[in-house]
């Protein structure tokens, strides 16, 4: 097996292609109901726990498969199901970085994870991102009198239900596995840090942070 390993630069050796394959088929074979899962629509399950959701993580990648995942946080009701193969959500003001939206203009392919505080199981949605500026739709998704500038359409391929091993393991919603905050810098803090601000382009980053979580959550400043 040594033969096998490639050493990667300042950190463990990982399997070569040949290797690599071997490990995955050396897996047992899926449950039939790990399979059957997989019913590529959303029944009404799936469109509780999606209307009922306040969060969930946006996976795409570029043309040469660079891959992004971002979070997206909103008001229970804000993502949208429409039948059992369109589902529909918000593009809130950000950082204006476009990672997500970008993407989809080369490559649409796009993931979905559906999380509910308190519960451990997850909705995954998989299929074709295209934007939309609908204004009935971007109406629907107003929040605070401020619609989004535009939404992401899923057009749905896979949608199934996922179990709860990783977060039994993580134990992500128990108060007693809640860091304190003060454990880590400030978000300017710790960018000042990384790119070599002064302090004072900090202390004037920690501040316009601050305002933006204020005062833009739901609609840009320009």
């Amino acid at each position: 097996m040594p033969d096998s390993l490639t050493p990667a630069a300042a950190g463990p050796a990982v399997l070569d292609a040949d290797a690599a394959r071997a490990l995955v088929a050396s897996y047992a074979k899926p449950s039939p109901m790990a399979v059957a899962k997989d019913i590529g629509r959303i029944d009404r399950h799936l469109r509780r726990y999606i209307e009922m959701s306040p969060f969930c993580c946006v996976a795409t990648a570029d043309a040469d498969g660079r891959q992004d995942v971002t979070p997206r946080g909103d008001p229970p009701g804000s993502f949208k199901v429409f039948g059992e193969h369109t589902v529909a959500i918000p593009d809130r003001p950000g950082n204006n970085r476009l990672d997500t939206l970008k993407n989809l203009l080369v490559n649409s392919q796009i993931g979905l994870v559906f999380l509910l505080p308190g519960m451990d199981e997850t909705a995954r949605v998989n299929g074709i991102g295209r934007l939309s500026v609908d204004a009935a739709l971007l109406e629907s998704m107003a929040v605070e009198g401020r619609a989004p500038k535009c939404a992401i359409v899923v057009e749905v391929r896979e949608a199934y239900l996922h179990c709860a091993k990783a977060f039994r393991r993580s134990k992500l919603w128990d108060p007693a596995t809640q860091i304190d905050r003060r454990s880590l810098p400030s978000l300017a803090g710790m960018i000042r840090d990384q790119v070599g601000l002064s302090e004072e382009a900090a202390r004037q980053a920690e501040d316009r942070i601050e305002k933006a979580y204020r005062e833009t959550l739901w609609a840009p400043t320009n």
